[in-house]
């Protein structure tokens, strides 16, 4: 049977490229996405597929029903584009200006829907039922996830997977992550106010500028000192905007950035702190503090069972040697939502490939994955 199913993927893989091709050329963004879900359903419709659109706005949901009774599987691909410009020089580059499928996207939707189409092949021999969740908007918080389950997109299902082209380990690999494969991710904003005036009397003057830098250095603090050293985290402060001239003290400035973190409990933790040392440095230097913290998505958890599930095949189709283990990683993912619904395992495919030189890492504007022909 395993050997049928390579034969009629190998021989669907021209369609599979095509169909990827045209997706990179043709990109959506998170949350703006029309053509693409269309075309997916259709392409599913045409397997003769049980199809649902509009799942949860705009994913697709495609149920193929095995002819023997047993457990119902679903596999999750995304297919939304990131702001970025595609800076490659090939015949298949992105039309749309300032769009292009630069984490892999179009590979994951093309893949799954060569997986659907020989799947169907065979559904005499399939036991159970097979569920294709395609989901927009995974680049953009909240994402599509969470309305897609809201809408029934896991009714019925016992176990989820899912994967990601990863230009971290070589073609022909695949890595397998244990217990939390992926960090929780939150933003915050804080605005300074202070009192503005000349840069020659700062003594009537509150320096935001200043304040800002003195929340900072109380902010790498946190992880630092209030948070259990066998558990992690990580706040980065990628923004700070304040001032518009050299000779006046700012009344206002603003800093951004993100936290990562596996533990729930840190994750409130560090939520708390960063508001309550913000708001105490401001005050305590004459200012105030306006602050917003968006919670992104959660970790991403692998269970056990699934995983190894995941690693059982690794070996049995790449070879034991092509199967790596990998550290944690600090992106985030809305899959994560998926398994604290219901149990499931997230993988990652090997994508980079140095005699083509796709050695880019994701979200690349020169991205190319693979080889010549994906």
């Amino acid at each position: 049977m395993t050997e049928k199913l390579f034969e009629d993927l190998q021989a669907i893989y021209p369609e599979m490229v095509e169909f990827r091709r045209e997706m990179h050329m043709n990109p959506e963004l998170s949350f703006q996405e029309v053509h693409t879900p269309k075309k997916i359903a259709n392409y599913l419709r045409d397997l003769g597929l049980e199809v649902r659109t509009e799942v949860g706005g705009r994913g697709v949901v495609g149920k193929l029903q095995g002819e023997k009774p047993g457990k119902t599987i679903a596999f999750r691909a995304d297919f939304d584009a990131l702001p970025i410009q595609d800076q490659k020089n090939v015949d298949y580059k992105s039309t749309v200006d300032g769009a292009m499928h630069a984490c892999g996207h179009d590979i994951h939707t093309a893949s799954l829907l060569g997986a659907a189409k020989v799947l169907s092949q065979h559904k005499d021999k399939i036991s159970g039922s097979i569920v294709f969740i395609h989901q927009f908007a995974e680049e953009q918080i909240p994402g599509g996830a969470i309305s897609m389950i809201e809408d029934g997109c896991l009714d019925g299902v016992d176990e989820i997977y899912g994967a990601h082209v990863w230009t971290s380990i070589p073609l022909g690999t695949i890595g397998i992550i244990g217990d939390y494969a992926m960090l929780a991710g939150d933003q915050f904003d804080i605005e300074i106010i202070g009192k503005g005036g000349h840069g020659a009397k700062p003594h009537v003057t509150v320096d935001s500028i200043y304040i800002a830098s003195q929340v900072l250095n109380q902010l790498h603090q946190i992880v630092g000192r209030q948070v259990d050293p066998l558990k992690t985290g990580v706040i980065t402060v990628g923004k700070i905007n304040g001032g518009q001239a050299f000779n006046i003290i700012a009344e206002n400035t603003n800093m951004s950035g993100t936290v990562r973190t596996f533990d729930a409990e840190v994750r409130d933790t560090i939520e708390e702190k960063i508001k309550q040392v913000t708001k105490a440095v401001a005050e305590g230097l004459g200012g105030t503090a306006n602050i917003s913290y968006t919670r992104g998505y959660p970790a991403l958890y692998n269970h056990p069972e699934p995983l190894k599930n995941v690693d059982d095949l690794a070996q049995n189709v790449v070879g034991k040697p092509y199967v790596k283990y990998l550290l944690p990683s600090p992106g985030m993912e809305d899959f994560a939502y998926y398994v604290k619904e219901i149990p499931g395992a997230f993988f990652f495919i090997g994508g980079a490939n140095k005699e083509i030189d796709a050695v880019y890492p994701n979200h690349h504007p020169n991205l190319m994955w693979m080889n010549v022909v994906c």
